[in-house]
């Protein structure tokens, strides 16, 4: 049995990194459809497969004409062009209607818009039958209003390099270049799974002492946020014999390997701590770290009989104890592994007096904005409310106990909590 731990922030952030980081970095790539791969981070340079546009085309509803005929006199109009459509050849001497997007007809250069036209509304068919001609000014430079073969994006271009963590923008620049699929970084695959008697799920019947299960739904959403799929165990009761059979039985049903298991909760020193009961055995350490809240800690890798070893970590069951944990000591590694953004710690004013406990690293929730930070909800690890109204985390460090009204504090930027 693992004897328990007693670390600092820093050693525990350095056990957590080399936990998981060489299982991580052998993921390798896969590909996923376009529909799929919002948020993943390209594996590789992804190199344009076509031209953008892929021909000449008009930037303006108007007229298609040779520059050249302009000043000479009104001119004939053809047939107008549609986007979507194939334009026939353009003689000289005539115009061609033309609307935004569509191909450019050979024999044209330029793009005179319809406001500059006289008349400036376009003929009807009728209209055109019948010898319809159009005044057009002469000062139309070769080229205007035309979008050329290529000037967004050149065929063999590199478009979205390798690392990119893809959004909105790069999907649709992708989409627009007829991209299907892109091989993007493995995502890690974790097991979720929460413990205690008194949860149950989110819209069940509330019975005596029982409260509804907020920690699988949290560390879910964080763990999707930072990159991984999940698979979750759902809510494992605090029986001995339960929660081994549940874990064994989860891991052995899995049609991939797990990146790691994540539990919440029965860690602390409490008679029904069924985590550290049950795995303390089986290679997992547990301890404290110095920090509140999220003090109670375990880590190490998980070796059932009958199951492959897997990377475990195990988090304190209040839920802001919980997400706490999850930002500092899973996302940093999740993010570097997997080229996603970290976290932005930047330095703020603290609006009101704090004081703190001497020897812990105080990591306290609040609003940052117009580079003051204001906390809120106090140190309690249960105040879900206050977490949910936080935008960032106040770092008050070991040795600090009081903090005036005007002080400069380091804040770690949290956003809406994703």
């Amino acid at each position: 049995m693992t004897s328990p731990f007693r670390r600092s922030v820093a050693e525990h952030q350095d056990a957590i990194e080399a936990l998981l980081s060489p299982g991580l970095r052998t993921l390798g790539s896969e590909p996923v459809a376009l529909d799929d791969a919002l948020g993943r981070t390209l594996a590789s340079d992804l190199v344009a497969p076509r031209a953008l546009p892929p021909w000449d085309n008009s930037q303006m509803d108007g007229y298609a004409v040779h520059s050249g005929d302009l000043g000479t006199g009104p001119l004939q109009v053809v047939a107008p062009i549609a986007a979507g459509q194939t334009a026939p050849a353009l003689e000289r001497g005539t115009a061609a209607p033309i609307m935004t997007g569509a191909p450019m007809p050979v024999g044209s250069n330029t793009v005179v818009p319809i406001e500059a036209a006289v008349p400036d509304a376009f003929p009807t068919e009728h209209q055109i039958a019948a010898g319809f001609k159009v005044k057009l000014p002469g000062s139309s430079a070769e080229g205007a209003y035309v979008r050329t073969l290529g000037s967004d994006i050149a065929e063999g271009a590199v478009v979205v390099k390798a690392g990119t963590r893809l959004g909105p923008t790069a999907l649709g620049l992708l989409a627009g270049l007829g991209v299907e699929t892109v091989e993007v970084l493995a995502a890690p695959r974790v097991l979720l799974l929460s413990t205690g008697d008194e949860l149950v799920a989110p819209g069940a019947q509330l019975g005596p002492g029982q409260i509804h299960d907020a920690n699988t739904t949290l560390l879910r959403e964080c763990l999707r946020t930072a990159g991984c799929q999940v698979d979750t165990a759902g809510v494992l009761d605090d029986s001995s014999e339960h929660f081994s059979r549940s874990l064994a039985s989860a891991l052995a049903a899995r049609e991939q390997e797990y990146q790691l298991v994540l539990s919440s909760g029965g860690i602390s020193k409490g008679a029904f701590d069924v985590v550290k009961e049950v795995l303390a055995g089986h290679g997992i350490g547990f301890g404290s770290v110095a920090m509140q809240p999220g003090g109670p800690q375990g880590a190490g890798t998980l070796a059932l009989p009958g199951t492959s070893p897997v990377p475990f970590i195990a988090l304190p069951g209040n839920p802001v104890s919980a997400y706490v944990s999850f930002e500092m000591f899973l996302r940093p590694v999740l993010a570097a592994v997997l080229g996603l953004p970290t976290r932005i710690q930047t330095t703020a004013t603290l609006t009101e007096y704090l004081d703190s406990l001497e020897g812990k690293v105080q990591i306290r929730r609040g609003t940052f904005a117009n580079g003051g930070f204001t906390p809120l909800g106090g140190a309690s690890s249960h105040l879900l409310a206050a977490l949910a109204a936080s935008n960032a985390f106040l770092l008050i460090d070991e040795n600090t106990t009081t903090l005036p009204a005007g002080s400069d504090v380091q804040v770690l930027i949290i956003g809406d909590g994703s």
